[in-house]
């Protein structure tokens, strides 16, 4: 009687089906999560750094614009150090200002973390008009060609001057190249504005340590220039003392220009 007899090929094509199916089941959760790792990837670096850089920018020019109700293309933000690589953030960015200044920026990414501090200038309410034929004769001023970073020193080339509305003159606007001779910015200042007074200093033409340049025999019939070494810093018409690094020995000079004395 051949029934109840074990058939040993029954099982074995049981378990084969069995292992196909387990092996079909991997293969199919292993297809999907290479797919949600491909798509987590292209969300997070859709962007290179410099794309990164500047959809940051853009975040914060138009957070400082709601926030201070001005143009977003008006905020001037101060360049990153080059060496310095923005990634791409998955989540929204985080805006504020740390600190009392309005200057200062902070920017906070939650994925991956990491956070930078921005500096920024806002633009000033001072508006600048062209000058007209068919207009009232305006004050003329100085503006900026070009975004000037503080500690510039300035040039007639980095300037313009313009006619200002009369009906928003400010007693300490700058009107003349002569204003800002040998002058330098004690901030930021964004193309098209105007220069005030309290935005410019005496510049520092000579720094302490530095190579300067000193002429010798001006009232004579010939002149020479020698190589010296500042040993203080001065401003234009200053004094300073100078050492000559052959011989050693120290002479006087008056500051002329950047890097540029007149020997006594």
């Amino acid at each position: 009687m051949k029934l109840g007899m074990f058939n040993p090929s029954v099982k074995s094509s049981t378990s084969v089906r069995i292992g196909m199916q387990i092996l079909c089941l991997t293969f199919f959760w292993l297809f999907l999560l290479s797919l949600g790792q491909n798509a987590r990837a292209q969300a997070g670096g859709s962007h290179n750094p410099v794309q990164a850089a500047q959809v940051m920018s853009d975040q914060v020019r138009q957070w400082m614009a709601n926030a201070h109700k001005v143009n977003a293309k008006d905020v001037a933000i101060a360049p990153l150090d080059e060496r310095l690589k923005v990634q791409s953030c998955a989540k929204p960015l985080a805006i504020d200002h740390p600190f009392s200044s309005k200057e200062t920026v902070r920017v906070r990414c939650p994925e991956p973390t990491w956070q930078l501090f921005l500096q920024v200038t806002l633009p000033t309410q001072q508006a600048v008009v062209a000058a007209s034929s068919s207009a009232s004769p305006g004050r003329p001023a100085l503006v900026a060609k070009r975004l000037l970073q503080r500690g510039t020193i300035l040039t007639p080339d980095m300037l313009e001057e313009v006619q200002v509305s009369t009906a928003q003159v400010d007693t300490q606007l700058l009107s003349t190249m002569k204003d800002v001779e040998q002058a330098e910015l004690t901030r930021d200042v964004m193309a098209g504005q105007t220069l005030r007074s309290s935005d410019v200093k005496r510049a520092v033409l000579v720094k302490q340590g530095q190579t300067v340049t000193m002429a010798v025999g001006e009232k004579s019939s010939f002149q020479i220039f020698v190589r010296m070494e500042a040993l203080q810093e001065g401003r234009f018409g200053e004094q300073v003392k100078l050492r000559n690094p052959e011989s050693g020995r120290q002479v006087s000079g008056v500051v002329t220009g950047l890097n540029t004395v007149k020997g006594l």
